[in-house]
C-alpha cells in the first residue's frame, strides 16, 4: 500500500484530537462536540435535541476498491467522523492522486456542503487546495479535491520545532493575502489550523478547505472575518513559539500555563522577532489581549495583510557552509592505489637502486637521436606557425565591420533599464486574478510572480466572455519615455503573449483597443521573451499580454503569469 501523506487529504480534526483512521466496516467516533473556533463560531445544531439529529446520519458502508463515478477508486480511509468519512482515492481518469469527502444525501449537512464546494471551486486561487468535483448521487454526497504528495502539514513542520522568522514572516503574509482574496469573494473558512496549512517544498503555503470544513461540521459564525483573521494570529504565534495561544493543549502543540492569560510570544520564548510578536498580538484581540505598543487590533485578512506588508521585508538566514576537512595526500596520489606499510618501506630504502641501461653510443644509436631531435623540431616549428596563422586570422575577423559583436548568444540590451513607477493586473472584463501581486513583476527578484487563476479544459481562460481580452500586466513608467527593448521573464512556458504600448499622450489605459503600439507579435513564449526594438518607441504605459495560458503538464488544467519585466531605453 502507498505511504499515506497527512498533507492530501483535508481531515476534519478537533483541536487536541489525532485524525483517525478506521477500516471502511467498522465506524468510530472520536468524542467531537458542538465546538467554536477562537470563542466566536457557532456549531449549526444549536440544542442536544438538535446535535442528536445532526449526528443521526451513518457514514456510507464503503470500502476499498469502491468506484464513484466509475472513475475516482477508494483507497484509504482517513477519516470517520460525525456522520462522513473522508479518503485518499484514484482518479482512474486522469491517472492521479485526489481526496474525498463522502457523506449520505440525506445527511442535514449534504446541501451546505455541496454549496460550499462549489463556490470554493469557482474562485480557482492557486493559494488553496483546489476541489475538483461536487456531486450528488446514488444517495450520495461527495466531494473530490487535490491530493498533495509533496506538501507537509504546518502540524508536522511544527513538532520539529518554531519557525525561523523568514519562515513565520512567509506564513502569515501568504495565508493573510490568500483569506483577504477569499474574503473578497464571500468565502471564509472559520477552521483554519495548523492542520489546514500546507507547506510545499518550494516554500509556498497552501490552504484546504476553504468553506467546506466549516460546512461539513456545520460551523457558521456571525463576525467569519474577525474568526478568520484571529485563528491567523493563533498560527502566527505558534509559529514563533511552538505553544498554542490557549490554555488547551492543541494540534499537537502545549497550551499556554492556565491563569496567565495571553501574554506576547516574545515573552513566552527568547529570541522572537519583535515586529511578528506584536503583529500575531494585534491579530489575537481576544479576552481583552492587545498589542505591546497599543497599535489598532487587526479585525479582517486585508487589515492583517496590510500590516505585514507594512513591515520590514524579513530577509531569509545566509546559508552556513561547514569547513571542509584538511588537505590529506592519497596513495594514489603518490603513484599506488594504497599507502605502502613501514616495513615495505624499509625494505624499499635497503635494496639497491638498478643501473641504468648505458646510453646509445654506436654509429647506428647516434642516427636515431638525430632523426627523432629533427622529427621533433619540425613539430613545434609547424604548430608554431599554425598557431600564428589562426590569431592572424582572428584579429583581422575582429578588425572588419560589423564582426564587432561576439560570436554566439543573444545580443545584450544596450540601453539603461527604465524606472518603474507601478505595476498594475489587466483584466478589463472581468475581477483581477491577484491586484495585490502585481507589483512582484517589478521588484528585481524572480521568485516571486503575479499569478492567473486556474481552468480546466481550456487554455484561453475557460473560453469565458468575461475573459475575451486575457489578462496580463500594465506597467507604468511615471511618464512618456524611449523604450527601445523589453525583457519578460514568464512564470511557466508556453504561453501565448504579445507586447504593446498606448499611445504617448494616453492617460490610464485600461482597454486593450487603448494599447494601439504593438511592440512584438502574437506568439507562444519560452522561459524568457527578449525583445529589441531597431527603432524605439515612446509611450509611458507597457501591456504585457496574455492571451493563452499554458498546461501544467500533468492535467487538463491551464495557469500562467509573469515573474518580472525590465523596460530598457
Amino acid at each position: 500500500m502507498a505511504e499515506r501523506s497527512t498533507a492530501a487529504v483535508d481531515v476534519a480534526d478537533t483541536s487536541g484530537e489525532e485524525p483517525l483512521t478506521a477500516k471502511a466496516g467498522k465506524a468510530t467516533d472520536d468524542g467531537a462536540k458542538a465546538e467554536k473556533v477562537s470563542g466566536r463560531e457557532q456549531d449549526a445544531a444549536g440544542t442536544d435535541e438538535e446535535r442528536a439529529e445532526a449526528i443521526e446520519p451513518q457514514p456510507p458502508e464503503l470500502h476499498s476498491g469502491h468506484k464513484l463515478a466509475r472513475r475516482y477508486r477508494l483507497e484509504e480511509c482517513v477519516t470517520r467522523l460525525d456522520g462522513f468519512s473522508s479518503w485518499r482515492a484514484v482518479d482512474e481518469k486522469l491517472r492521479r492522486a485526489v481526496g474525498v469527502h463522502i457523506l449520505p444525501a440525506d445527511h442535514p449537512r449534504g446541501r451546505p456542503v455541496l454549496s460550499a464546494a462549489r463556490s470554493s471551486a469557482l474562485l480557482g486561487d492557486p493559494r488553496f487546495v483546489q476541489v475538483l468535483d461536487a456531486v450528488e448521487e446514488n444517495d450520495l454526497v461527495y466531494v473530490v479535491h487535490e491530493w498533495l504528495p509533496d506538501a507537509t502539514e504546518l502540524t508536522t513542520v511544527l513538532a520539529n520545532g518554531p519557525l525561523e522568522p523568514h519562515d513565520a514572516y512567509q506564513l502569515v503574509s501568504q495565508v493573510s493575502q490568500a483569506m483577504a482574496a477569499a474574503h473578497r469573494e464571500g468565502l471564509s473558512h472559520l477552521r483554519i489550523t495548523p492542520g489546514s496549512v500546507l507547506r510545499t517544498e518550494s516554500g509556498q503555503y497552501r490552504i484546504r478547505g476553504l468553506a467546506v470544513m466549516a460546512a461539513l461540521r456545520g460551523i457558521t459564525c456571525e463576525s467569519p472575518q474577525r474568526a478568520d483573521t484571529e485563528a491567523i494570529g493563533a498560527l502566527l504565534y505558534a509559529a514563533l513559539t511552538q505553544r498554542w495561544p490557549y490554555e488547551n493543549d492543541a494540534h499537537g502543540l502545549t497550551g499556554l500555563p492556565k491563569g496567565v492569560g495571553l501574554i506576547a510570544p516574545d515573552q513566552v520564548r527568547a529570541g522572537v522577532h519583535r515586529g511578528l510578536s506584536e503583529l500575531a498580538m494585534r491579530a489575537l484581540i481576544n479576552d481583552g489581549a492587545t498589542a505591546s505598543r497599543q497599535e489598532p487590533p487587526c479585525t479582517t485578512p486585508e487589515e492583517l495583510a496590510k500590516a505585514v506588508a507594512a513591515m520590514p521585508r524579513i530577509r531569509p538566514p545566509e546559508t552556513a557552509f561547514s569547513t571542509p576537512p584538511p588537505y590529506q595526500r592519497t596513495g594514489y596520489q603518490q603513484g599506488s592505489y594504497r599507502q605502502p606499510s613501514a616495513a615495505a618501506q624499509a625494505n624499499r630504502a635497503t635494496q639497491p637502486v638498478p643501473t641504468p641501461p648505458p646510453p646509445l653510443q654506436s654509429r647506428t644509436g647516434r642516427a636515431l637521436k638525430w632523426s627523432v631531435s629533427a622529427l621533433l623540431i619540425a613539430a613545434l616549428g609547424l604548430g608554431s606557425w599554425q598557431l600564428a596563422d589562426t590569431l592572424l586570422k582572428r584579429e583581422k575577423d575582429q578588425d572588419a565591420p560589423g564582426n564587432s559583436q561576439p560570436a554566439g548568444g543573444p545580443k545584450k540590451h544596450t540601453g539603461k533599464a527604465l524606472s518603474v513607477k507601478g505595476a498594475t493586473e489587466f483584466s478589463p472584463l472581468a475581477d483581477p486574478f491577484s491586484e495585490e501581486d502585481a507589483h512582484n513583476v517589478t521588484d528585481g527578484s524572480p521568485s516571486t510572480a503575479w499569478v492567473t487563476g486556474r481552468f480546466k479544459g481550456w487554455p484561453n481562460f475557460g473560453n469565458l466572455p468575461t475573459r475575451a481580452d486575457g489578462s496580463g500586466i500594465i506597467v507604468d513608467l511615471g511618464s512618456a519615455k524611449d523604450i527601445s527593448g523589453i525583457q519578460v521573464t514568464m512564470y511557466r512556458p508556453g504561453q501565448t503573449v504579445e507586447i504593446r504600448a498606448a499611445a504617448p499622450s494616453a492617460a490610464d489605459p485600461t482597454t486593450l483597443g487603448d494599447f494601439s503600439q504593438r511592440i512584438s507579435k502574437l506568439g507562444e513564449a519560452g522561459d524568457k521573451l527578449d525583445v529589441k526594438l531597431d527603432q524605439s518607441v515612446k509611450s509611458r504605459y507597457v501591456l504585457v499580454h496574455i492571451t493563452k495560458l499554458s498546461s501544467d503538464g500533468t492535467s487538463d488544467w491551464f495557469r500562467g503569469g509573469i515573474s518580472e519585466i525590465k523596460i530598457f531605453s
